[in-house]
């Protein structure tokens, strides 16, 4: 059976999900765009009637109403807009509130996903070699917004979660139509580690974004998409 989905910003990412979706058994009910939902104002229940998951995409001051009004509206949400994660311990307590229904994410990559609990593991073993030293780099497309990008600044907590205490130096760079790399290392006297992940395309943030959809059908919750992404088929 078809999931009904809602696009909210119709940007390169909302154009590739539409082009995805029927991929992954999903239709595409509903496309609003930025120019018709100034302060979510298209994001009603009864526009919105239909549709099992809204996915959006646009931009981080946008993002926020757009949640907001979408958990007024009972429409469960996934979210791949990053920039606005401030602002996540007042979405959370009003999902909570609401019993809404919201996944959320710095990055929607399946294997960032992977990439990351590399990393991890890497932070654990290096965290007690106090020889070494870390840092973290990425380059991203001109267009985008926030630098360092949710990501960098995720893998980095997750370094920090899994025991590396010392500082990591973090970079960023943008230029040209770069979809994203990512890079962690860890250099010594004796040697240096390098870690990366590439993406050769927003195709796998579309993708992820999909299938983060059809898992929150019919789900109560307040969700990050790494804590989902091993369930995801």
């Amino acid at each position: 059976m078809s999931l009904r989905i809602a696009i909210v910003g119709y940007g390169r990412m909302g154009q590739m999900v539409a082009r995805l979706a029927p991929q992954h058994g999903c239709e595409v009910v509903r496309i609003i765009r930025s120019e018709e939902n100034l302060d979510g104002q298209a994001l009603t229940r009864e526009a919105l009637n239909g549709v099992d998951v809204a996915i959006e995409f646009t931009t981080p001051g946008a993002a926020i109403v757009n949640v907001k009004s979408m958990m007024q509206a009972e429409i469960p949400v996934v979210t791949g807009t990053t920039g606005w994660f401030k602002e996540l311990p007042e979405i959370r307590e009003i999902a909570a509130a609401r019993a809404a229904s919201v996944v959320w994410g710095p990055n929607f990559s399946v294997g960032l996903h992977h990439f990351r609990k590399i990393v991890a593991e890497a932070a654990r073993r290096f965290a007690i070699e106090d020889g070494y030293g870390a840092w973290g780099w990425e380059i991203h497309h001109a267009a985008k917004n926030d630098s360092p990008s949710g990501t960098l600044l995720a893998l980095a907590e997750e370094m920090a979660r899994s025991g590396y205490a010392r500082p990591v130096s973090l970079s960023a760079n943008r230029a040209g139509a770069v979809p994203g790399t990512h890079e962690i290392g860890f250099d010594s006297v004796e040697d240096t580690i390098t870690i990366r992940h590439e993406a050769r395309s927003r195709d796998g943030f579309a993708r992820g974004a999909l299938r983060a959809a059809r898992w929150l059908a019919g789900k109560k919750g307040f969700f990050e998409f790494r804590e989902i992404a091993d369930e995801l088929t």
